[in-house]
């Protein structure tokens, strides 16, 4: 298969693999490592490519890895690098803001009537929550979130 790309459309390309493979590297599962490995070796050939094509001001060849990647100076610089900060950051907050949520509903209606609950309906019960702890970190991120030790356990 051969593709013709303009050197903008080459450089998206790069941005958006790049992407994919730093997303799915956080994929921890070891039924995900074949995938993510795949993800990574396209990710390099397209960068090879792109390197000799006229991005080799971006790219480099990672020893420790054996893969090409786009430099870090070049990468901190570039729209998918803010796409996947944004992305972590979001996705931390509306994380923490479901959990607690989901933990303040298990704890209200007891953990067995919790489990019998949809992925739907804890959304729509805990609605009210999750905004409170939107509104609570956009304030003011983590700044009072405490641990309460239990006591007899330190």
């Amino acid at each position: 298969m051969h593709l013709r790309l303009s050197d903008q459309e080459l450089a998206t390309l790069v941005e958006m693999v790049s992407l994919a493979a730093n997303v799915a590297s956080w994929n921890q599962k070891e039924t995900a490592d074949e995938q993510v490995a795949a993800f990574e070796t396209l990710e390099s050939k397209i960068l090879e490519t792109a390197a000799r094509s006229g991005l080799g001001d971006w790219i480099e060849f990672d020893e420790e890895s054996q893969r090409f990647r786009v430099k870090q100076e070049r990468e901190e610089q570039l729209f998918y690098h803010e796409c996947y900060d944004e992305f972590r950051n979001e996705s931390f907050w509306d994380e923490l803001a479901v959990r607690l949520s989901d933990r303040d509903l298990a704890r209200a209606i007891g953990f067995k009537a919790w489990e019998n609950l949809s992925e739907e309906d804890r959304r729509t019960k805990t609605a009210a929550w999750e905004k409170r702890y939107w509104e609570e970190f956009s304030k003011r991120g983590v700044d009072r979130i405490v641990v309460v030790t239990p006591p007899g356990e330190g």
